[in-house]
């Protein structure tokens, strides 16, 4: 079995090493991450039901990928191959913009990221890798606004976060 390495970073997404990821998530060490946000052209968003057997947020609802590049891949090639092994879509994916969340788990990890978030458009057939992957939907942003307000249990830490600020760069860019 490979050891997966996350690129360790500072607050500007500057490069600072490597480590291997469980070790980032028990240390809680900034490092790079990817979440990609997949609409079909009605506008609903793609969201997943992480599998039940997920070292931390089993079972939850999140955006339709998630990930972290691997040490000298670009973020973009990593979202896009990730989005492929994870949910079978293979589509242009555009940044949108990053954050920086930091979320502590009961089982001792942190999520400590430095996030770039991508779009991108997808109306086709889906092959979720289901070692990642418990179910899937396609919701209205309404719904989903809604929803995280009625039950916010139900959904991942990063989502919480990335939700609100996707709808209102999403708001923003329909303004323009």
């Amino acid at each position: 079995m490979q050891i997966e390495q996350v690129i360790l970073v500072n607050d500007q997404d500057v490069e600072t090493g490597t480590i291997e990821k469980m070790e980032a998530h028990r240390k809680a060490l900034l490092h790079r991450a990817f979440s990609i946000f997949i609409f079909n052209t009605k506008g609903e968003m793609l969201l997943q039901q992480r599998a039940l057997g997920k070292y931390h947020s089993p079972g939850l609802w999140t955006n339709t990928c998630c990930s972290h590049p691997r040490p000298g891949e670009p973020v973009e090639e990593a979202a896009a191959r990730r989005l492929k092994e994870e949910m079978g879509i293979d589509t242009t994916l555009t940044k949108i913009f990053d954050f920086i969340y930091r979320t502590e788990f009961d089982n001792g990890l942190t999520e400590y990221e430095f996030d770039h978030v991508y779009t991108g458009t997808h109306n086709g057939q889906l092959y979720p890798n289901k070692q990642e992957v418990n179910d899937y939907c396609f919701r209205s942003m309404e719904d989903i606004a809604q929803d995280l307000e009625r039950r916010p249990e139900k959904y991942s830490s990063w989502f919480k976060i990335a939700f609100p600020l996707l709808s209102s760069k999403l708001n923003t860019s329909m303004e323009d």
